[in-house]
């Protein structure tokens, strides 16, 4: 076994070794981008309060390049060493090793590039727009004081949520109250008023 050999098992093990940590940590604790991995479904019911914002879920460009720049990494050097080993041991000079394993290498990174692209459209597909609550009707859930904010639950895009809520005509309305959506006071608060029985 010579020193070229030597490198492509260490590039191979290393790379694979992290690469595939990393991949677990994100397919089991989520991507970790801020409040990106906590389920916006869950938001309302746990902690009593929503804060969604039209670019919440959006992870920063911060995080996105520690990620890609990690990912990118563990997986040159992963293909490098495979790809390196299997042209060295098949007897072709040193050169082609080199260059083969590298190719390999670069190939993978933009292949990850593309994949992690498609994850994060994905996750940008599912944030909540606020807006999209206009109109909907909903109940109280936190009753809603006359010159104060309270919180209603509404489904808006296909699940209900729970957002922060003030009445358009400045009236008390109780827990339980239907109410409808007329309009968004900023980022994370509804407009609404009483919803008047038929």
């Amino acid at each position: 076994m010579d020193w070229l050999e030597l490198i492509y098992i260490g590039s191979a093990v290393i790379g694979g070794t992290l690469f595939i940590l990393r991949m677990l940590t994100m397919v089991l604790g989520g991507m970790d981008f801020g409040d990106a991995d906590v389920p916006a479904d869950f938001d309302g019911d746990l902690d009593g309060g929503v804060d969604f914002h039209d670019d919440v879920d959006h992870p920063s460009a911060e995080g996105s390049f520690k990620f890609y720049s990690l990912q990118g990494l563990t997986a040159f050097f992963m293909m490098f060493g495979i790809v390196g080993l299997a042209i060295h041991r098949a007897g072709l000079l040193p050169i082609f090793s080199i260059i083969g394993g590298g190719l390999a290498g670069m190939f993978t990174v933009w292949l990850n590039g593309l994949v992690f692209a498609a994850m994060l459209r994905l996750q940008r597909e599912g944030t909540i727009n606020i807006k999209n609550a206009i109109g909907q009707q909903g109940s109280v859930y936190l009753t809603i004081p006359e010159n104060g904010t309270g919180q209603v639950r509404v489904v808006v895009q296909g699940s209900l949520k729970v957002f922060d809520a003030i009445s358009s005509d400045k009236l008390k309305i109780p827990t339980d109250e239907k109410i409808k959506v007329v309009g968004v006071a900023d980022n994370q608060t509804l407009i609404v008023s009483k919803l008047l029985e038929k």
